[in-house]
């Protein structure tokens, strides 16, 4: 009986073999900035500042079987026309996918992967915030399934082993 490995290392058989299987391999912070550019004036602010988020997701095939997905979360936070604090994140993680059917390989890329690297980005944001003398900032939850099946309709970009882009203003 021929055996083969799993992302995970356990042993598949087969018929177990021809299975979809998806792991996160890894997740990391490829770029990570916050600017408190009007330190420390601003801890002096009496308004309340207007807080803007836009995000962008991406997709590329390093090989066969592994994807890395990356989430560009961009936060400016301002007052009378002046910068509170501004983060830019970008955070990623690296996707092994066997045997997943090409017409759902997209969806999972674009709106499942996002999903689960999502709470950590949302983490290192409230972090970062916090660390530069602010309240923690929680964002909401973001719908990428839904987001991904807008984006669709509109005619999004097949993937089809170029990079792709999923991203909201």
């Amino acid at each position: 009986m021929a055996e083969e490995q799993g992302f995970a290392g356990e042993q598949l058989t087969n018929g177990e073999d021809n299975l979809p299987q998806v792991a996160i391999l890894s997740q990391y912070a490829k770029d990570l900035s916050f600017e408190n550019p009007n330190a420390p004036a601003v801890y002096q602010w009496q308004e309340q500042p207007q807080i803007g988020v836009d995000f962008n997701i991406g997709a590329g095939k390093l090989n066969d079987e592994l994807h890395e997905v990356s989430l560009k979360i961009e936060v400016r936070a301002t007052a009378n026309g002046q910068t509170a604090f501004a983060v830019d994140l970008v955070y990623a993680g690296l996707i092994g996918i066997r045997n997943v059917p090409d017409d759902q390989l997209q969806g999972f890329l674009l709106a499942e992967a996002p999903r689960l690297l999502f709470p950590f980005a949302r983490q290192i944001i409230s972090q970062a915030v916090q660390d530069g003398g602010f309240p923690p900032l929680m964002l909401d939850p973001i719908d990428f399934h839904a987001l991904f099946l807008q984006r669709s309709a509109e005619g999004g970009q097949a993937l089809a082993g170029e990079p792709s882009e999923l991203g909201q203003a």
